[in-house]
């Protein structure tokens, strides 16, 4: 559905886009994964057509995506990161303004706006001046906006940027019914959570470039390590011929393969002399991953 090819994009000397390219599927939920500065926003700026690229291109089923391209613009969804709503309005007003913006008006006005505020879960305080909404729920306001005119796509840049776990809850099912609907979504986040919790695939962004590109089960693969265990000791325990190491409380070691490799590990513990209280086990997580291909951690 959407295709981008070595999209590039500098303002003066900061290359804020290094030859970036992915697709993504009819249908899909894609995560854009990366610290404040990787490029994420430039990239998106670029696919909704607010800006032009230096190089490569975007095409939305094969037409192109430029400032110039009206009609393959109106299929795309925007919500950005920064909140675009008049406060002094009420929920249902800022709903009339941006759809005239799409030519809406009227009984079909009315029609998607109440789709729009039930999606978003507004529906009851359609009528409540903005200004008295919560962040959580202005967040939402900025979704049902996005969904006036019943786009193909939704990109959506940070959509959660200070707001509550529970608002936050509230947009991930709002996204999640939209993706049971058969909307494809392209979500950008810092939060590692979030793309777990939401996307089919994920592309890890930084300095303006993909670094990786998976399916998340497929990012955890790319790790010399599949399992860290860290087992609860009490006893002196004999390190010699053990790999990992032992802090006088816990034991911690990387295995590969739980089913073959934690029975035999915790004999060799106990054979080593210590009784063991308690076993946890950790599959790589995609900080885990950024570390592997960054060496620093995805929140600096």
């Amino acid at each position: 559905m959407l295709e981008v090819r070595d999209l590039r994009k500098r303002y003066g000397r900061q290359v804020a886009v290094d030859g970036v390219s992915f697709r993504v599927e009819r249908g899909q939920r894609y995560g854009l994964l990366g610290p404040n500065g990787a490029g994420k926003t430039t990239t998106i700026s670029v696919i909704t057509g607010t800006v032009d690229a230096d190089q490569g291109g975007v095409e939305l089923d094969g037409d192109a995506i430029n400032t110039r391209a009206v009609r393959s613009k109106r299929r795309i969804g925007y919500v950005p990161q920064e909140l675009a709503l008049y406060d002094d309005l009420h929920a249902r007003d800022n709903l009339r303004f941006f759809g005239a913006m799409y030519g809406l008006f009227g009984a079909e006005s009315e029609r998607r706006s109440d789709y729009a505020l039930e999606v978003a879960g507004l529906a009851d305080r359609a009528r409540e001046p903005v200004k008295q909404f919560s962040g959580g729920m202005k967040r939402r306001l900025n979704i049902a906006i996005a969904l006036l005119h019943q786009p193909e796509l939704l990109v959506l840049d940070e959509p959660t940027v200070g707001v509550d776990p529970q608002s936050r809850n509230a947009i991930f099912e709002t996204l999640l019914s939209l993706s049971n609907e058969g909307m494809t979504l392209l979500y950008t986040t810092h939060y590692m959570e979030e793309v777990e919790r939401l996307c089919h695939r994920i592309a890890i962004m930084d300095h303006g470039q993909i670094l990786a590109e998976d399916s998340l089960d497929g990012l955890r693969r790319r790790l010399p390590r599949t399992n860290v265990v860290r087992v609860e000791t009490e006893g002196p325990v004999e390190m010699h011929g053990l790999a990992g190491s032992w802090d006088g409380e816990f034991f911690e070691t990387e295995i590969g393969d739980l089913a073959r490799d934690l029975s035999p590990m915790l004999g060799q513990l106990s054979a080593a002399g210590a009784k063991v209280v308690g076993v946890r086990t950790q599959a790589p997580t995609l900080e885990d991953v950024f570390l592997d291909l960054t060496g620093r951690a995805l929140r600096d």
